[in-house]
């Protein structure tokens, strides 16, 4: 395989679409602002070629249509980043893992499968890695267990290495410390690629029999040892967990486990001290404090037995990708599942709560106003956007509206049914009043615009000139009286504008009896007549409604016809 095809067969994941990145200026912390932006068309070779020439970069969703994967990340962008000590870590705990710096300094770990996997099940291992890193609540890839597939969402993608390869700042890192090559890194990703089976080996420091029940955390402190530096705190959580573990005896057993676990053991007096602040009350767990929230696992934390349980945390939320339909739809993570909401939905913390206990069967702690908007804004710092066809905007909807009002069967068959709000097709433009329009347009449930905005949209569509004046019909009485109207280029058909887009487009054109009997200089009966012969081109008939049906020939087919005709004296 070419390094093109390996490079591809190592990132494949989803089908439906591939993310690309606009980098901006960077921070005073260090991070590199980036806008991100979702295309939906896979990845292709041309695109990778591009990627690794450095014409153009891009990157890959992990999570395909069917929540299967093939590889996922740890994005690490706690600045600074040491990307040789998180390595070490990695050999430490025998993680498969290929640390990688990324496009903004931080760092990527990959893991690679040998067979697809499912997203939740590759979720689960990733966050125990996290963990056992000292890096929860990094971003993980997938970012959610399943997609909406079929509401246009795609999932999340992450910027690829290897960007202008001969070049990059994004390589992997040797044990050493030395950069990548290329090649390298492919012969890496073949060496590390892993199986479920090999992931279910690792010893994370939480799978051990010994203190099961309780948090992952405090499990990997206590299996690994106590630094110097975290014994208080990490000490503090123990005594919360022998407390309701060991009710009667707790006191006891957290001296037992200074002696054992902290390196050194505290001191006898700041146990004491310890347990004295314990016994004025309970206390939840620390979670969101260091060292705890560095070693957090949450979800596998909710299922120990003296773990946080499902009430006294408020659910991760993240991985927002807005698909850009008018109105808005927004898709998050909520604790790994994918959330599908609206713009009012994301705007108050108890439509939010509702969402949630109707879509993935959970009913989340009620955040403050303001505490809710710090959530939202984050959540919009990095969000990623996905563009949408036409006719998902309101400029779309209003156009095709717009069509289908003045081509259906309300139309007018005179001109003087525009009293009435029936549009009127005279020559090559539609005449209608404001008021019969905005009528239809209530009926079908269109509600974006009001009148200034349809205005303007009408003066768009007639190349910003103006589109509206007095029309002069006949009243029942027989007198003449204007008519306040609007006016649009009149509508072709679907099929006369596929044909419009006809590279032969002269060829194309259709013709009406009228301009056939100028064409020939016969009356209109004759060319009915025609209609009746056998080798006479057959016409094309326009409308629905027998009584607003209009008949049309293609030119190319009448010339052909006419050639065939044998030549007398008549013609």
């Amino acid at each position: 395989m070419s390094v093109i095809d390996r490079f591809m067969a190592a990132f494949k994941g989803s089908d439906l679409a591939h993310g690309q990145t606009t980098i901006g200026n960077k921070r005073r912390n260090g991070k590199t602002d980036a806008k991100s932006f979702i295309v939906k068309q896979p990845l292709t070779r041309d695109l990778i070629e591009e990627h690794l020439k450095g014409v153009k970069g891009v990157g890959a969703i992990p999570i395909n249509d069917r929540n299967m994967c093939n590889f996922g990340v740890l994005d690490i962008d706690t600045y600074p980043v040491e990307h040789l000590d998180i390595l070490k870590k990695c050999r430490k705990l025998k993680l498969p893992l290929i640390v990688c710096r990324s496009k903004s300094g931080g760092a990527h770990l990959f893991l690679f499968m040998k067979t697809e996997t499912t997203a939740s099940e590759l979720r689960d291992y990733m966050g125990e890695m996290s963990a056992a890193l000292g890096y929860a609540g990094c971003e993980i890839f997938p970012k959610q267990d399943q997609i909406l597939a079929d509401r246009g969402d795609v999932g999340n993608f992450i910027n690829l290495p290897y960007f202008d390869a001969k070049n990059t700042v994004r390589y992997a890192i040797k044990d050493n410390g030395d950069d990548m090559t290329l090649e390298e890194f492919l012969d890496e990703v073949d060496k590390r690629r892993a199986t479920l089976s090999t992931l279910e080996k690792i010893d994370f420091g939480t799978q051990r029999e010994q203190y099961s029940d309780a948090p992952p955390c405090l499990q990997m402190f206590l299996t690994m040892g106590i630094p110097e530096g975290t014994r208080n705190k990490v000490m503090f959580n123990c005594g919360i967990y022998l407390k309701r573990k060991f009710p009667d005896s707790w006191k006891g057993k957290m001296e037992e486990m200074n002696q054992k676990h902290c390196l050194p053991a505290l001191p006898a007096s700041e146990v004491v001290t310890l347990q004295n602040q314990l016994d004025k009350k309970e206390y939840f767990y620390t979670c969101k404090d260091e060292p705890m929230a560095s070693h957090c696992n949450k979800s596998l934390c909710k299922t120990r037995a003296f773990g946080v349980g499902a009430s006294e945390t408020a659910p991760q939320v993240g991985g927002m990708t807005i698909l850009l339909s008018e109105p808005r739809l927004y898709f998050l993570d909520v604790d790994g599942k994918r959330l599908e909401i609206t713009t009012e939905q994301l705007q108050m913390p108890i439509q939010f709560q509702r969402a949630c206990m109707e879509q993935i069967n959970f009913m989340p702690p009620l955040v403050k106003p303001s505490d809710w908007q710090q959530v939202v804004n984050n959540l919009y710092d990095n969000a990623t956007k996905i563009a949408v066809s036409e006719e998902l905007t309101s400029v779309g909807q209003f156009k095709e509206l717009l069509e289908t009002f003045c081509m259906s069967r309300i139309r007018a068959k005179f001109p003087e049914e525009l009293a009435v709000g029936k549009p009127w097709t005279e020559d090559d433009t539609t005449y209608f009043t404001m008021k019969g329009l905005q009528e239809f347009l209530r009926q079908r449930g269109f509600a974006l615009y009001n009148r200034p905005q349809i205005q303007e949209r009408l003066k768009e569509l007639n190349n910003n000139q103006a589109c509206h004046g007095q029309y002069k019909v006949k009243t029942d009485e027989g007198k003449w009286t204007n008519i306040r109207v609007w006016w649009v280029p009149k509508f072709e058909t679907k099929r006369r504008l596929m044909m419009s887009h006809s590279k032969d487009w002269r060829e194309q054109r259709y013709i009406k009896v009228r301009e056939l009997s100028e064409k020939f200089g016969v009356a209109k009966s004759t060319i009915y007549k025609w209609m009746n012969e056998k080798n006479f081109p057959k016409p094309v008939v326009f409308g629905e409604a027998k009584k607003n049906a209009t008949v049309r020939w293609l030119e190319s087919e009448i010339e052909e016809w006419l050639e065939s005709r044998p030549r007398g004296k008549d013609d």
